[in-house]
């Protein structure tokens, strides 16, 4: 087993460093947050540290899940001159692609081979997407297609409630036909149950959406339908839901008859 420090335990870290942990590895944790570390520890074992360079010395495999740009930098700065030769990080943050690409250029690149044995404790499938970037721009494109998707389930949920059908049923017909989707097999009955408390946050998306226009204005790509749900999850926020899943468009769709 690996000797693994995971810096930045939030919501998704915290399951990822536990499955770590669970596997059998020597993981130590750091978190900004006070209290959040020794809190992990409690849970599940592992050995909690106050910063990010004390938490990399030594250590075989280095994992980091941050919630932005200035949060990676700032780590990078701290423990970039205590990695050791052969040292593995394994960067899980939520960033633009430039800033990996500028994170990357201050560490030698490592084989992806090496990584993969450590991310196969919480990961199903990973593939190597390309050079330090191109796994922010996957996601990126995964965001694109995924908002339209749920702003659109939201609309046609909406239409068959207040056509006044079952709409149970109507899920039910639809997951067997052109429009299934992850969102309508794992969200729709949430949705229309106006349950919201769990999941991906409303500011989060909103985060990975202003990330991706960002991104889009850089290669001049048009995406006029993310663009307008980034200004509809605004809505959702002023309505309260900053911490509701961000399937809460629901909850804008039903409001916004009124």
């Amino acid at each position: 087993m690996s000797t693994i420090a995971f810096i930045g335990i939030g919501r998704m870290g915290w399951h990822m460093a536990a499955h770590l942990a669970k596997a059998g590895h020597d993981v130590v944790v750091c978190d900004v947050v006070p209290g959040m570390a020794d809190k992990w520890v409690a849970e599940n074992h592992g050995a909690a540290v106050a910063s990010p360079a004390d938490a990399v010395r030594g250590r075989e495999y280095v994992i980091t899940s941050l919630p932005a740009d200035r949060e990676l930098f700032a780590v990078a700065d701290g423990i970039i001159v205590e990695l050791g030769a052969g040292t593995v990080w394994i960067d899980h943050s939520t960033t633009s692609a430039e800033g990996s690409r500028v994170v990357a250029t201050r560490v030698t690149e490592v084989a992806f081979a090496k990584a993969e044995t450590v991310m196969s404790g919480y990961a199903a499938r990973m593939t190597l997407m390309g050079e330090s970037g191109a796994g922010q721009i996957t996601k990126m494109t995964n965001q694109i297609c995924v908002v339209g998707v749920c702003q659109a389930l939201a609309e046609g949920l909406d239409f068959a409630e207040t056509a006044g059908l079952d709409v149970q049923k109507v899920i039910h017909v639809m997951l067997q036909g052109s429009s299934a989707s992850w969102q309508m097999a794992n969200r729709a009955e949430k949705m229309l149950a106006g349950e919201y408390n769990y999941g991906f946050s409303t500011t989060l998306m909103r985060k990975d959406i202003g990330l991706v226009l960002d991104e889009a204005a850089s290669m001049n790509v048009p995406l006029p339908v993310t663009s307008m749900v980034g200004q509809m999850l605004a809505e959702v926020t002023a309505m309260g839901g900053a911490q509701w899943d961000w399937c809460s468009l629901m909850e804008r769709q039903r409001r916004r008859k009124s």
